[in-house]
């Protein structure tokens, strides 16, 4: 491959099939060759169909980098639950190596080079909540922590609530945002936050 396509995709934080085939001058088939050969060659890294990354990037990018291609392999999806509320400082517990979203698509999870996305499906009557920060959306800090209680009280989701301050969270806030979530939800947050 041209140095110059590589440093084109190379300035992307993903692209696509359709991108290759502008930077080359190609049809679409003839670029969706290329990714194919160039993921076998380790040139380029594929998340999932139609969605690669220059693999030489992956190792330098940051959390924010992470959190961004979290809100596109899934759309759409906001960024959640432990990630989130480590972003904020609620917690201790500081994922590395995994990325926790919500969406309203499916549950699913894309994994790459010992990087996870994890995606947990809610109702389409939950998914609110978030904010755009920069290029992402992640959740505020207490729909992040309604989120993350609302899918352990129905097994979907294990938190370490003692690495948590809660403290720091908008009771009145929590209080407004959990009361359209089951009582199973509520009674969760009402014996962790006393509420």
């Amino acid at each position: 491959m041209k140095t110059k396509t590589l440093n084109y995709l190379s300035n992307k934080l993903f692209f696509s099939v359709a991108d290759l085939a502008e930077a080359v001058g190609i049809k679409n088939e003839s670029a969706q060759v290329l990714c194919s050969r160039y993921v076998k060659n380790e040139t380029f890294l594929r998340l999932k169909k139609n969605f690669y990354i220059v693999a030489g990037n992956w190792p330098l990018y940051n959390r924010e980098n992470y959190f961004k291609i979290a809100n596109y392999l899934q759309v759409p999806s906001y960024v959640s639950c432990v990630t989130a509320l480590s972003f904020y400082g609620i917690t201790t517990q500081v994922p590395r190596d995994w990325y926790d979203n919500i969406s309203v698509k499916r549950s699913i999870r894309f994994e790459a080079e010992g990087i996870t996305f994890n995606y947990y499906k809610l109702k389409k009557d939950y998914y609110f909540g978030f904010v755009r920060h920069g290029d992402l959306f992640i959740a505020t800090k207490e729909k992040a922590f309604v989120d993350t209680a609302h899918l352990c009280a129905f097994g979907k989701y294990s938190m370490d609530w003692h690495a948590c301050d809660l403290k720091t969270l908008d009771m009145k806030s929590v209080a407004d945002i959990m009361v359209i979530f089951p009582e199973k939800t509520q009674r969760t947050i009402r014996g962790l936050c006393r509420i």
